[in-house]
């Protein structure tokens, strides 16, 4: 079986990421059987609380072929299962101005279950951008000459 692993590469150019969770989503049947095939995207999505819990938004898993005749929405608001100091945590840190928490892995666990890892984070300047650029830039350049 091959091994999903779908990332959301945006995110760490677009902004700083510290800290990292493991959350399980809380899924329908066609939905894990589309992420199963790969057919997902995270690249616009980002998390929110909503009434003391903690929901991701505008992810995208591709309506299943096999569905049957009612298919799932495929950008509805999916819930995400964490413990409860994880998000006590994660509260606490959203209350700062310019902090979101947006997705940056999303993948099928060893138990068979859809894991998304999630991050803090808070947006780049342009100038960071640009560092980013260049010291990626460097990297590849000294990996050239090794």
């Amino acid at each position: 079986m091959m091994a999903v692993e779908i990332k959301n590469k945006k995110a760490s150019y677009t902004y700083f990421l510290t800290d990292h969770f493991t959350a399980g989503i809380q899924l329908i049947g066609s939905e894990i059987k589309s992420i199963r095939q790969g057919k997902a995207s995270i690249g616009e999505s980002y998390c929110r609380f909503v009434k003391g819990e903690f929901f991701v938004f505008n992810l995208y898993i591709a309506e299943y072929a096999n569905a049957g005749y009612v298919p799932h929405e495929t950008r509805r608001p999916r819930k995400l299962l964490l413990q409860k100091t994880e998000l006590k945590k994660l509260e606490r840190r959203l209350k700062d101005v310019g902090v979101t928490v947006v997705p940056t892995r999303m993948y099928i666990a060893a138990s068979g279950y859809a894991k998304l890892d999630v991050s803090v984070a808070k947006g780049k300047k342009l100038h960071d951008k640009r560092t980013s650029i260049k010291e990626k830039d460097q990297a590849r350049d000294l990996d050239r000459q090794s």
